[in-house]
């Protein structure tokens, strides 16, 4: 079903539009399905609620190395197998690992159904994590680091931003791990790891397409009822500390060109501040009439690109920027720049035209996602996971609509201080 992006449409209408059958297995894996027949074709989602931040010194990282191990064979399908049965029945499938969660996505023809629950039931249940593999892996995983991040400027500048924002929460470490900590990983945590974090009880299988409800529950109850449930992770409760002052990182390396990443700490995402935190992102990011596009890029020519913005979080995370400069630019000039235009916002609201831009932004997105399955598969999962229920996704509309002018004013007066900031510099060597 497409919606008419310019037209605006309450709660009510958008969850009778869409309507969504929820169920739970009795092992706990939660299951949300919503059917559309419009073409031959679903779109699986299949969440687990476990991240880098679940991990401790030692064994970070080893969320993302669970995510290569997944694809290296099961009980009823071996090493390398999964890519092809997909693709052999017409489907495809990618995977991430963030911050906080891991997910598996599935699109295939709907007949293929049964076997794409079979496949990601198998690897639920049986993950053959045999020894030579893990091996192999670690190595794919630290190639992928040295690429990534250690050969990359702006991924090794990232990673010392939050390195020097955080000093007691996980989000201190990368996602993909400290070096040394993929070099010196066990077979034994690996396994410890998967068996706590990869039950159907911290598990959301959301799928959207061609399938009838009923149907598809059936099929899921007979793959994933009898895996067994596992007791309940422990909960990650350590608290950032309240900044004290303002922190700086500074990366010297081989660079054409210097950049300057900048970030303040924002509350997580199911909190009051989510909706107004996400227009002020808007006003300040989205597109080239955007205030600090137009400030940096256009107006003052300090910069070649500016980006950020903040994820999906169970905890407070970061509202960053990324400013990549011109030659000869200074990233001090720039720094200032940005600073101005917070100043100029703490102490005017925005406009009524700006608002509305912003709004019109954000509720074109939401319905965009909302044309594919692909989208609406990973809204659910997204929602139930970060926000307790799907529901929530229904809300969005009316709640940017909620949003006035004072309310970014507001957000960016309480986060948007020197206390509150990181800054990490990128100086380019010869």
């Amino acid at each position: 079903m497409i919606m008419n992006e310019n037209r605006e449409i309450s709660q009510t209408a958008l969850e009778t539009a869409y309507p969504v059958h929820r169920h739970q297995l009795a092992n706990g894996l939660k299951v949300l399905i919503m059917e559309d027949h419009a073409i031959p074709s679903i779109a699986l989602y299949l969440f687990f609620r476990v991240g880098s931040r679940n991990e401790r010194p030692g064994i970070t990282g080893l969320s993302h190395f669970l995510e290569h191990m997944m694809f290296n064979g099961a009980r009823r399908y071996g090493p390398k197998s999964f890519d092809r049965v997909m693709e052999a029945a017409g489907g495809r499938n990618n995977a991430y690992t963030s911050r906080n969660v891991t997910c598996y996505q599935d699109w295939f023809p709907s007949d293929a159904l049964g076997l794409v629950l079979d496949l990601e039931s198998d690897r639920m249940a049986h993950l053959a994590l045999d020894p030579v593999v893990f091996e192999t892996e670690r190595g794919v995983v630290a190639s992928e680091r040295r690429m990534s991040t250690e050969n990359d400027n702006l991924g090794l500048l990232e990673e010392q931003l939050w390195a020097a924002a955080y000093t007691a929460h996980p989000h201190q470490w990368p996602i993909i791990g400290w070096m040394v900590d993929i070099q010196a990983w066990q077979l034994a945590d690996l396994r410890e790891y998967f068996r706590t974090y990869y039950a159907p009880n911290n598990a959301v299988l959301a799928l959207a397409g061609d399938l009838k409800p009923q149907e598809a529950v059936g099929l899921i109850e007979k793959h994933f009822g009898l895996i067994p449930s596992q007791p309940p992770a422990r909960p990650v409760t350590t608290r950032e500390p309240e900044p004290l002052g303002e922190r700086r990182a500074q990366v010297k390396k081989a660079a054409q060109l210097p950049a300057v990443m900048m970030s303040w700490h924002i509350p997580e995402s199911n909190h009051p501040d989510f909706c107004p935190l996400q227009l002020l992102r808007t006003l300040l990011l989205q597109g080239q009439s955007s205030r600090l596009y137009s400030r940096l890029v256009d107006h003052s020519q300090l910069a070649t690109s500016v980006g950020g913005g903040f994820e999906l979080s169970f905890d407070p995370t970061l509202f960053y920027l990324t400013i990549r400069m011109k030659r000869d630019a200074e990233t001090a000039a720039a720094e200032a720049a940005v600073q101005e235009e917070l100043r100029r916002l703490c102490q005017e609201p925005p406009k009524d035209a700006e608002m509305a831009k912003g709004r019109n932004m954000l509720l074109a997105a939401f319905y965009r996602g909302m044309k594919t399955i692909s989208g609406r598969a990973g809204s659910l999962g997204n929602f139930e996971c970060f926000f307790g229920n799907y529901r929530h996704m229904f809300e969005m509309a009316d709640r940017y609509h909620q949003v006035t002018a004072e309310d970014v004013q507001r957000v960016a007066q309480r986060y948007f201080h020197d206390k509150n900031l990181t800054v990490a510099t990128l100086v380019p060597e010869n």
